[in-house]
């Protein structure tokens, strides 16, 4: 009974939740049951040669290499003071409205998101930068918290993405064509926070978001000349990513470049600062790394083991229909989602999930969309929220109950927003299907 691989399968799969409830961490436990588990089935040689394959491996993929540069790109925008220009950007334009700060905020994200990647990284600069200034103006402690919460999310759907590289790699994925898709996503993600926020202050709480004056379009101009830097830098990565100039990896270098360059030139950025950006930027990638190690670990154990095939073969005896197992799908992300970083909910699943997605003909790349949307949805959703715990961790006299109060509606936002992205695929595949 014990040699049954599907048994060693299933004993793997607890194994590996037992070692992360013991908090190692996720990759290690990944590495540690798959190399196990291989070893078990196929031996102990050939499992300690993948342990030095597969390493190697990564190490040397070149897509992989867009990751580290995308995430140090992010630290030295975030240095540069990038996110207050974007922040001053949105405010001078819709800030007059009420709840134009709010607005601004969540325009704000998406703006820095698209030199950024991280959802989490983008919550904890708007924390810094936009959170005291809704404060001290009068909003409401819930409505200035998710804002900055649920803002803070769109640092993973805005391309260029570190987790939609992630995908694209395990997935086999081409991905440029992910942040093509991502374009009409992300543009709805921005637009319906916004409108969100809009209902919210003008139907549900009006003294929520007090309406600041309107700013001269002369000054509007003063803004954008005193603020196009990270007009510039977003313009030239993500303008050189679509139109071919650059592939991804090119286009993450001269974001890097052009990021040290603003953050050298306005003199926010020493030597012990740059070491700093370092580390932090070699410390998020190192925990990467591991988890796609452990993942591609993992996912060789399943592999011999049978496990996708036989996962297949019971999903299809229950008769369940392709949209039925797709909602399934996204309520087991959502508990994950709400668990797990963004990085690990992902390279996790995708083990079992990828399979499934092919046996029933969903396209991959719109999947790619699904999956990275529930889990930026996982990451503001009760009862924990990886998003809201940063923003209470940077305001700790706003409690989570008020926090989760003020992501109320931007979670029906989110809600409709995925609702459409299911039931209507074309939406995140209108971009792709303009270059065929």
């Amino acid at each position: 009974m014990m040699s049954d691989p599907l048994v060693l399968a299933g004993l793997g799969f607890a194994a590996m939740f037992v070692l992360m409830a013991l908090h190692v961490p996720i990759g290690i436990a990944m590495g540690v049951v798959g190399a196990a588990g291989f070893a078990s089935i196929v031996g102990v040689d050939p499992a300690l040669s993948l342990l030095a394959s597969e390493p190697a491996s990564v190490f040397t993929n070149l897509d992989l290499a867009v990751i580290p540069m995308f995430l140090l790109m992010g630290s030295l925008a975030a240095a540069a003071g990038l996110a207050s220009d974007v922040y001053k950007l949105a405010y001078a334009f819709i800030g007059h409205r009420r709840g134009g700060l709010a607005l601004a905020t969540i325009g704000g994200c998406g703006g820095f998101g698209a030199v950024c990647g991280s959802a989490i990284a983008t919550t904890a600069t708007f924390g810094r930068v936009a959170l005291p200034e809704m404060l001290q103006r009068g909003y409401s402690p819930a409505l200035a918290a998710g804002a900055v919460a649920s803002g803070g999310t769109l640092g993973i759907i805005v391309p260029p993405s570190s987790i939609m590289v992630i995908y694209a790699i395990l997935g086999e994925q081409f991905i440029v064509h992910l942040f093509m898709a991502a374009i009409v996503p992300a543009i709805m993600a921005v637009s319906f926070y916004m409108i969100a926020a809009m209902i919210y202050v003008h139907y549900i709480d009006r003294d929520a978001g007090p309406a600041g004056p309107r700013v001269p379009w002369p000054e509007r101009w003063q803004v954008i000349k005193s603020n196009w830097g990270v007009l510039f830098l977003g313009t030239v990565v993500l303008g050189g990513i679509y139109t071919g100039i650059f592939t991804v990896n090119e286009a993450a270098a001269v974001g890097v470049t052009i990021a040290l360059m603003f953050a050298v030139g306005r003199g926010k950025l020493d030597w012990s600062g740059f070491l700093k950006v370092l580390a932090e930027a070699s410390a998020t990638t190192l925990m990467i790394y591991v988890m796609i190690i452990g993942a591609s670990l993992f996912s060789y154990f399943m592999s011999v083991a049978h496990a996708p095939e036989r996962m297949i073969e019971g999903v299809a005896a229950l008769n369940l229909s392709g949209p039925l197992v797709i909602v399934i799908l996204l309520v087991i992300y959502l508990i994950l989602g709400a668990i797990f970083d963004e990085v690990a909910a992902i390279v996790v699943t995708l083990p079992f999930v990828l399979p499934l997605i092919k046996h029933f003909g969903y396209d991959l790349v719109w999947w790619g969309i699904i999956n990275v949307t529930i889990v930026e949805i996982a990451m503001i959703s009760p009862p924990i929220g990886l998003n809201v715990f940063v923003v209470h961790g940077m305001r700790k006299d706003i409690s989570l109950g008020t926090i989760y109060r003020g992501i109320v509606p931007f979670l029906c936002a989110d809600i409709v927003r995925l609702i459409l992205l299911v039931a209507f695929p074309g939406l995140a595949l209108y971009t792709l299907q303009l270059l065929k």
